[in-house]
């Protein structure tokens, strides 16, 4: 198995769990994906913060927003890892209810990580919305 290979095995079960969560009205697995240790930086779709307590406010903000996921999907179209250092570069499917109104969306979506005590910790996500006229990249 290749290192890479260990890295997605290991990190990407846990964020699609952490994700659906989210997405379902809980943080609290997001919140442990991530790491207090700053830097933590979110360019998010909606919001955009840095540094741990805000960062982790806008977790608990943003759950509060989703509610009934009935799908969540993460398409890797890259990775890599270097080190304590890694990335993902992928597309986000998400049917969930957003302020109480379905919705079905798809977002381009980066993650940096960082291995803290050997374990693989989120410390930026840049996330946004697949533009009407695109269409994702094959994977």
């Amino acid at each position: 198995m290749t290192e890479l290979d260990a890295f997605l095995d290991a990190v990407i079960p846990r964020q699609t769990e952490a994700e659906r969560a989210i997405h379902n009205g809980d943080a609290s697995a997001r919140l442990a994906m991530w790491s207090p240790n700053d830097p933590v930086t979110v360019f998010g779709a909606w919001v955009s913060k840095d540094g741990w307590t805000d960062v982790s406010q806008l977790f608990e903000w943003l759950a509060r927003r989703f509610s009934d996921c009935t799908s969540y999907r993460f398409d890797v179209v890259a990775a890599g890892v270097s080190g304590d250092l890694a990335y993902t570069v992928g597309y986000e499917h998400t049917t969930a209810s957003v302020n109480g109104v379905p919705s079905t969306y798809i977002l381009r979506v980066t993650h940096v990580y960082r291995r803290e005590d050997g374990v693989w910790k989120v410390v930026h996500r840049h996330g946004d919305a697949l533009p009407d006229d695109q269409v994702p990249l094959e994977v």
